[in-house]
């Protein structure tokens, strides 16, 4: 007999598809606040389980705060229960609230940016970049009369791939690559196809902070690997790879957002091995590889998969053209077929004009010379800002690339405040907070020198500084 309304899609184990059933009656208003919910027989009859399946459940939501109970009379839906502050925790309830935190940081209008991973606009060659939009109008004089395909454009996509084989040794095909608007809709695919409620998933920590909102958002149970300057400690990701089968490990190895760190070359090889010895996809967003200050950074670890276990992410918008929104997904045809389904279904394609203008403008010559002068000039900046900084006793490490500064300030500042009293100084940065998983790092934030001038940043920090100064003697006092 069917058990009407239940699915193993939610949940293992069938007392948690009992408790995911519902608490999604609770979330629907099907039963409401201080309302009786069917006895632990009856429910048993109509969803065709056993009764102590449905005690269980009862029992679990009584735990979690969503349920109560009258001795004699049955289980009662918890008035605001749903919405509690700490329910947001809960991977089930966490999957109906969607929050965004750094776009509400981003929402705020300020003169020091310091909250913006993003290049200036004015160190964009916007000249040079308008004669390419008038170029492709004369080339594809119907541009603007069609869709994209929901893969992306294929001449974009095949040079791409050359792109990526010659640079990276990647060895696509055309129908391995996705064109996204941005990382972040890569991101969101990749979750909504995965990810599924109570799945394991690996974040780093600290991790960019809009990835821990989308996997919450699909209910996911996020488990925090440490990313220090030296990488991962891999013993820790065998272990919890081994102990907790997560479903996937998202990571950003290449100066990474928000600490800078990169991944050694021997740590990426062994996070393939293990992900395909556990079976457990890597993956690998990489919005900052062109911005090195010194070196290139190593090979992405897509690269070394042979097994189909990584899911490359490249981003162009944030240093070529942030106005185009333009990435990629890279990966295998099985994974990729779901991918394009779910892509689909939210939009036609990423827009065929910004397409083509990438691939003309980003392909040219005069564009790959022009990023040997926005790295420059981005080392420029970070010095800048941390020659304000030396003055300091705060902590952190000079990043070889991209464009943040992971700082600790003195534990005694009260975040809370520092960055409203910054707001009404028209100064935002990033509360560390909101990029841990675990919500705890409350004494790091992360400063970006990338979207500021070289005046305003010295004047930015020098005011952001004396804010901090101000609050720490206050509240030793």
């Amino acid at each position: 007999m069917k058990r009407e309304g239940l699915s193993n899609v939610h949940a293992d184990k069938l007392f948690e598809q009992v408790y995911d059933y519902v608490l999604d009656g609770i979330r629907r208003k099907d039963w409401k606040e201080h309302e009786k919910l069917p006895s632990v027989r009856a429910l048993a009859l109509k969803l065709d389980v056993h009764r102590l399946t449905v005690f269980k459940a009862y029992q679990l939501l009584k735990q979690k705060g969503y349920v109560y109970v009258k001795d004699k009379s049955g289980y009662f839906v918890q008035p605001g229960g749903m919405l509690a502050t700490a329910s947001l925790h809960d991977p089930i309830v966490s999957a109906y609230v969607q929050r965004s935190h750094l776009s509400e940081i981003h929402q705020v209008q300020a003169t020091y940016q310091f909250s913006k991973a993003l290049i200036a606009p004015n160190l964009l060659p916007n000249l040079y970049f308008s004669e390419y939009v008038k170029k492709v109008f004369d080339l594809y004089p119907k541009v603007l009369g069609t869709y994209s395909t929901t893969q992306g454009d294929e001449e974009l996509r095949e040079a791409l791939c050359r792109y990526y084989t010659e640079r990276f040794r990647f060895y696509l095909t055309p129908q391995e690559l996705m064109v996204t608007s941005g990382s972040q809709e890569a991101i969101d695919l990749i979750a909504r196809v995965l990810v599924k409620p109570r799945d394991v998933v690996l974040l780093e920590r600290p991790t960019y902070s809009p990835a821990i909102d989308v996997f919450l958002r699909q209910g996911a149970n996020i488990l925090a690997v440490e990313i220090t300057q030296h990488g991962y400690d891999l013993e820790q990701v065998e272990q919890l790879m081994r102990t907790h089968k997560p479903r996937l490990f998202y990571l950003n190895p290449t100066f990474h957002n928000p600490t800078g760190f990169t991944v050694p070359l021997a740590q990426r090889k062994r996070l393939v091995e293990l992900a395909e010895m556990y079976q457990c996809l890597l993956i690998e967003d990489d919005p900052c590889r062109d911005l090195y200050f010194g070196k290139e950074p190593p090979l992405p670890m897509f690269a070394y998969d042979t097994s189909g276990y990584v899911i490359y992410l490249r981003s162009f918008s944030k240093y070529v053209a942030p106005g185009l929104g333009i990435g990629t997904i890279a990966c295998r045809p099985s994974l990729m077929a779901y991918l394009l389904s779910a892509k689909a279904l939210s939009d036609s394609g990423t827009p065929l004009l910004n397409q083509k203008i990438f691939l003309h403008y980003f392909f040219s010559e005069r564009m790959q010379q022009h990023l040997l002068k926005l790295r420059t000039a981005l080392a420029v900046r970070k010095d800048i800002m941390e020659e304000e900084l030396a003055a300091t006793d705060w902590e952190w490490s000079s990043p070889t690339g991209g464009f943040n500064l992971w700082i600790r300030l003195p534990d005694s500042t009260p975040m809370e405040k520092l960055l409203g009293q910054c707001i009404e100084q028209s100064i935002t940065f990033v509360p560390g907070i909101i990029c841990d998983p675990q919500r705890e790092l409350a004494s790091w934030i992360r400063l970006s020198f990338s979207y500021l001038n070289e005046q305003q940043l010295r004047e930015g920090i020098r005011r952001f500084v004396s804010e901090v100064r101000s609050l720490t003697a206050q509240a030793g006092e």
